[in-house]
């Protein structure tokens, strides 16, 4: 036997194989007996055939019935009544869960859609309901009861009197089952706010006495539940008559669960007792079920440490000043449940498995009930009160602790208020959990969790400042390093766009110098496409607020080099992403002016994906093209659309070209005017803003700059100062009082000499007369003492204040002697070949001004 032949054999026995498979399937198709019995008479309308098939169906069709039963109402609801519910009430004592459950929801749609008009219609409906209430099943019956509470609420009350209460004084007797007990006690809370309160008071608190005295604790703990909606239903005054006492009663229940329940009463129900009853009921009661909680019922802790929050809250108006102490160390020493203090750490202590969860339920319990605590403690004294107790949260042993205080950092913050910096270094020791879950949970709120730790004043408005928090940028920068290290790529993703509102939060240079280049990293290296993307939305966020020109230009520069121009595809398909994303940032002036060009460069791409990527965002980049000021950008799209239509050979790209040259075609003519004149108006908001950011740009730089020159002034004041004051202590230690009379008379002849000896040396005027500045400036340049010294910052100052009015005003006053200054002042700049004349002339001109204003000095001297 050859190979060929081997190998034949051997398709054949494994086809023979496959056909052995195939025999059970054929057996088990529905024989022809079967399919006759399946078989409906077409003749038959839809009443006959729901009666037919819930005589002699199968389960399918049987359920397939009670799932249409609303529809049947309302095409005909008296023959529905008379013929199927009778049939369907017949089959639902022997049916399955799954038709139980159907019918249910069936009655329910009929009871609540207003269908049933006629009184016996609903009678019927209701006795199905309650029949069923006693079912064996317990999933069954909690369904039909729970189709009961609904159909109460669009259920008049005589129904309710007539088909639901009578029936329920015998279903609340002891001799019924604990089943049937426990729904009259559910149907007594829903009942009781749809009646007046002298029925309530009259017809059921007779019931609702014996259901909590019940010798089953789960029937007393159900009725105790319900105590909120009959106290609610018989108002304030019989509140505290009837059920009060009840609720106290209970509260010292044997069972535990009895005793939770009516704790759970009483928080709900506090704003309905007066300040009297709270101090002297409510809260020795609510002390010693704290007490025994804490001592000997751990399974209580945990619900007692979910509602501790609300019962703070509504207890705190009528607590005496050792009362709210008493409670604020018993929330402290809730929170620290199951741990103890080693060198200022908490750590978790050696328990059964089982108890450690729930002390770890009750501390995550308090975690989410702290802002509340606060609250509780007044705001003013969270450092002394509760900043350990926040600490110790934000730093215990299990995540699930942590990430609950992560999830309400953002609601302490806003309750400290200016005192926020309180908590800085707990917010940066949750920025670097270990826990992405943690980090998670603080994402949720980051944006304004930020913005109220770096905020201080009284509010977040225009007056407030912006402080730093320590160590906050490399605990940002580690927080996104290890999400980007996980796995868990979605937590990257919302880190990325919560770090869009660092612009609000931390300076521009920070945000250049930290976190731009982190970006670009994203980009160009992340595997993950919604990172990526996120990532160029976030450095579009750091472009649009950034008031630098410089790092705007290196931003813009980096780019378009590393992903307009970049040598792998991937890059280049990502700043398309990021063109996208400007378009929606940016005014069209600057997305034009900056990312426009480069996007229409890459029609030349040898990546047949680039090239089909931007033939589908060309009709959104012809959209921001303004005409006619930026009609050559208009006119190099023309050339790349062309350029596709005539060269390009990839077939889904030359498709997608000509849809989009259809497109462009109709872009002017389909577009609504009230969509385009609000698009237009949106981009005029957004070049204000631009325009006005470059302006504070402009303001920051000349401040700066007129600081500068503030400080050198400042400095050469100084020392001129300094040197004065040298100048003034020689000059007096070297003469008498008798001298300084004889020195001055000397001085002043000395002064009318040197005027005289300078009007007679024109070498020294052609000196001075050439090399010297405008006629202002040389007015306080004399020979002077230490006062002289101290005045020429302010000269020059009210100088230039006094030319710059005087030009001014010389366009509209004529003045006689500020021409000839500007005469003479452009004489001498300009024109530098005058004549011999003219020269002299000026010369002796300004000569002779010289001698004079020194006549003068020596005058007033």
């Amino acid at each position: 036997m050859t190979f060929n032949q081997s190998s034949l054999f051997g398709q054949i026995d494994d086809l023979q194989d496959l056909a052995i498979i195939e025999r059970p399937i054929r057996r088990s198709l529905k024989t022809a007996e079967e399919i006759e019995k399946l078989t409906v008479d077409e003749d038959l309308n839809d009443i006959e055939r729901a009666v037919f098939l819930l005589s002699s169906g199968q389960d399918v069709q049987r359920a397939s019935v009670v799932v249409n039963l609303p529809n049947l109402v309302r095409q005909n609801p008296a023959e529905t009544f008379r013929r199927v519910v009778p049939k369907v009430r017949e089959v639902l004592h022997v049916a399955g869960v799954e038709m139980q459950l159907a019918a249910a929801g069936s009655f329910l749609t009929i009871l609540q859609d207003d269908i049933i008009l006629i009184q016996t219609h609903t009678h019927s409906i209701l006795q199905i309901v309650l029949l069923n209430l006693d079912h064996r099943d317990a999933v069954v019956s909690n369904a039909w009861l729970e189709t009961l509470l609904s159909a109460i609420d669009a259920l008049p009350k005589e129904t309710i009197r007539q088909e639901i209460l009578n029936p329920l004084v015998s279903k609340a007797q002891l001799s019924q089952s604990v089943q049937a007990r426990l729904a009259s006690c559910r149907i007594l809370g829903k009942v009781a706010s749809k009646f007046e309160c002298q029925m309530v008071k009259k017809d059921l608190l007779p019931l609702v006495r014996s259901l909590c005295q019940d010798v089953e604790y789960e029937v007393r703990s159900c009725m105790c539940r319900q105590l909120e909606n009959i106290a609610r239903g018989i108002g304030v005054d019989h509140t505290k008559a009837v059920v009060l006492p009840e609720l106290v009663e209970l509260a010292r229940d044997e069972g535990s669960t009895v005793r939770l329940a009516a704790f759970d009463t009483i928080v709900n129900l506090l704003e309905m007792f007066d300040s009297d009853d709270r101090t002297r009921v409510i809260f020795p009661l609510v002390k010693a079920f704290c007490e025994k909680c804490f001592k000997a019922d751990e399974a209580v802790l945990a619900s007692l440490s979910f509602q501790y929050g609300r019962l703070c809250h509504g207890l705190s108006g009528s607590f005496t000043e050792d009362q709210h102490l008493w409670f604020l160390e018993f929330y402290k020493k809730l929170c620290i449940l199951g741990l103890h203090l080693e060198n200022g750490h908490c750590e978790s202590q050696a328990y059964p498995l089982e108890l450690e969860r729930k002390y770890e339920l009750v501390r995550k319990n308090c975690a989410y009930n702290f802002p509340a605590m606060v609250l509780f403690a007044d705001p003013k004294c969270f450092l002394s009160e509760l900043y350990p107790t926040f600490s110790s949260l934000c730093n215990d042993p299990e995540i699930s602790v942590r990430r609950t205080a992560a999830a309400g950092f953002h609601e302490v913050a806003k309750l400290l208020g200016p005192n926020v910096h309180y908590i800085h270094k707990e917010l940066v020791t949750l920025l670097q959990d270990d826990s992405l879950e943690v980090l998670d949970a603080l994402m949720n709120s980051l944006q304004e969790t930020l913005e109220l730790a770096t905020l201080r004043g009284d509010g977040a408005g225009a007056d407030s400042k912006q402080v730093s928090v320590p160590d906050l940028i490399p605990a940002l920068a580690a927080a996104e390093q290890k999400a980007a290290a996980s796995l868990r790529w979605r937590v990257h993703e919302r880190l990325l766009q919560r770090y869009a509102c660092l612009p609000r939060v931390i300076s521009g240079d920070q945000i250049y110098f930290r976190f731009l280049q982190r970006m670009f990293t994203i980009i160009t290296t992340n595997n993950v496409l919604p990172v990526q993307r996120e990532a160029a939305r976030t450095l579009c966020v750091f472009l649009r607020y950034n008031r630098k020109l410089e790092q705007r230009q290196e931003i813009i520069g980096k780019v378009v080099d590393q992903l307009a121009q970049g040598k792998s595809y991937w890059n280049r398909l990502r700043y398309l992403d990021l063109c996208e994303i400007a378009m929606e940032l940016f005014s069209k002036s600057y997305f034009c002016k900056h990312f426009l060009a480069p996007a229409l460069e890459l029609v030349n791409d040898p990546v047949a994906n680039v090239r089909y990527k931007l033939c589908c965002m060309l009709p959104r980049l012809k959209s921001t093209i303004r005409l006619p000021s930026e009609k050559p950008l208009l006119q190099q799209l023309e050339f790349c659309v062309r350029r596709l239509l005539c060269r390009e050979k990839d077939k889904d790209v030359v498709s997608t070209i000509r849809k989009t040259v259809l497109d462009l075609d109709k872009m002017d003519i389909t577009e609504p005017y009230h969509k385009r004149h609000e698009r237009d108006l949106l981009d005029q908001k957004k070049e204000k803003e631009e325009n006005l950011l470059l302006e504070m740009e402009q303001l920051e730089r000349q401040q700066s700059e007129g600081k500068l020159t503030i400080d050198k002034h400042a400095d050469k004041k100084r020392r001129d100062s300094k040197t004065g004051l040298s100048v003034a202590k020689n000059m007096s230690g070297s003469t008498s009082g008798a001298a300084l009379s004889t020195s001055a008379g000397k001085e002043k002849k000395a002064k009318l000499a040197r005027s005289r000896s300078l009007s007679s040396h024109p070498t020294t005027s052609k000196m001075v007369n050439s090399d010297k500045p405008p006629k202002g400036k040389e007015s306080s340049s004399g020979p002077g003492t230490t006062k002289g010294t101290l005045v020429p910052i302010n000269d020059d100052t009210l100088r230039s204040h006094h030319f710059s009015t005087a030009s001014t005003s010389m366009s509209s006053t004529p003045s006689t002697s500020m021409p000839v200054l500007i005469r003479s002042n452009t004489t001498n700049t300009l024109d530098h070949r005058s004549n011999g004349t003219k020269d002299t002339q000026s010369r002796k001109l300004t000569i002779q001004r010289k001698s004079n204003s020194f006549g003068m000095q020596s005058g007033r001297e």
